[in-house]
């Protein structure tokens, strides 16, 4: 099977109610092997595309603010430009980085922090089933922070 198809094949069993485990036994069953973290990161990056293409959809289904302003304006006003970040200035992201901690917590595999680009911190640790999970975060990171992550996560990891 090539990337592509194991991904759509991932996509059609988590959508269908597998279970990663089963997921994971079945792909074996056809010949491929892939060790459970990957999955995981493979299933969340899924779902992370799957809701980024439905939030475009109903982005594309209802009418801009702006466009709605613009409608409901009488003909004879003006249409009022796009205001500036409350603050004067466009947020920036910083990068996100992900440590790998060398002395690892009981009942966790690996474990470590990262730093998102939002400014949102938590530590990260995958189980002995290979489950990965946040702890301890500062705030909820954002789509961004979490593909983001997932990327660096990979390199710190050298997958």
């Amino acid at each position: 099977m090539t990337q592509e198809e194991i991904k759509q094949f991932i996509a059609d069993k988590t959508a269908a109610g597998m279970s990663l485990t089963a997921i994971q036994d079945a792909l074996s069953a056809q010949g491929v092997k892939i060790r459970f973290m990957e999955l995981r990161l493979l299933a969340a990056e899924i779902e992370s595309v799957l809701e980024k293409k439905e939030a475009e959809k109903a982005a594309a289904a209802a009418p801009a603010p702006e466009e709605k302003k613009a409608e409901e304006a009488p003909a004879s006003a003006p249409a009022e430009p796009a205001s500036p970040a409350p603050d004067g200035a466009a947020k920036v992201r910083g990068a996100t980085t992900v440590s790998v901690s060398p002395i690892q917590r009981p009942g966790f595999a690996m474990s470590g922090s990262v730093s998102f680009g939002s400014g949102v911190t938590a530590d990260w640790y995958v189980d002995q089933t290979g489950r990965l999970g946040l702890d301890n975060a500062s705030g909820q990171p954002d789509e961004q922070d979490i593909q983001e992550f997932q990327i660096e996560l990979r390199k710190a990891l050298g997958m």
